[in-house]
């Protein structure tokens, strides 16, 4: 689905990534770990096309997207939850979710409205609001449903439980949950690790620009003391 090799990037002259590899299969549920500033969000970036490559290899589906726009990753099929939620101001909630509806790849049962107002409720109940109205935790309900809506074969979700009260952090946990069961592609950045651990396959450390471990949530628990000195669990 997704393999990253050997990625560089910087911002102007500063070089932020070094050595980023990881990779997602069909199906299955990645983390990206590690401390603020590391890393992780310009991987991110790096691989939407947001920020171009230095150096390194990023394919999807067996295909090259080093030096893709962000606007071909996307109709490969790549969407993402981008950090700080970013919603559309100045349309409402069902606005939001049809702006960039589509189903590109074909999927047997895409993801349409109905789909999307059962797995968030809310969002039903304000659909006709400007999405401004809406609580941080609502808007962030919204943006995932925005990205499920283009049918994505693999979403990113950045931070999405970042600053989110417990009861909302529950309904996103819920909500990835139900995409794993379903057969989605995931990769998730998220400080909680405990939850993380029971819902990943795979996790890869990352510090200063530089993927340093890789392995499953039980490797986390053998290698506990060396993740705990990259992540700080």
């Amino acid at each position: 689905m997704l393999s990253v090799h050997g990625l560089k990037a910087a911002y102007g002259a500063s070089q932020v990534l070094f050595d980023i590899s990881l990779e997602v299969a069909k199906g299955e549920v990645v983390t990206l770990l590690g401390r603020n500033g590391m890393g992780k969000t310009t991987t991110i970036r790096t691989i939407m096309g947001l920020l171009p490559a230095l150096g390194g290899e990023v394919t999807i589906g067996g295909r090259s997207v080093v030096r893709a726009t962000p606007e071909a990753v996307a109709r490969m099929g790549v969407g993402l939850v981008p950090e700080g939620r970013q919603v559309f101001p100045t349309l409402t909630v069902r606005e939001n979710l049809i702006a960039t509806a589509a189903n590109r790849l074909g999927r047997r049962d895409p993801w349409t409205l109905e789909r999307v107002y059962e797995m968030f409720p809310r969002l039903r109940e304000r659909a006709r609001q400007s999405a401004t109205t809406l609580s941080g935790g609502e808007q962030q309900m919204l943006v995932i449903g925005r990205a499920l809506m283009t049918n994505p074969q693999l979403l990113i979700l950045d931070e999405a439980t970042e600053g989110l009260a417990p009861v909302i952090r529950a309904e996103i946990w819920s909500c990835v949950e139900r995409l794993k069961a379903e057969g989605q592609s995931l990769l998730l950045i998220d400080k909680n690790i405990q939850v993380l651990k029971r819902l990943a396959d795979r996790h890869f450390v990352l510090e200063k620009g530089r993927t340093v471990w890789s392995g499953g949530s039980a490797d986390i628990e053998r290698d506990a003391e060396l993740v705990h000195s990259y992540v700080g669990i």
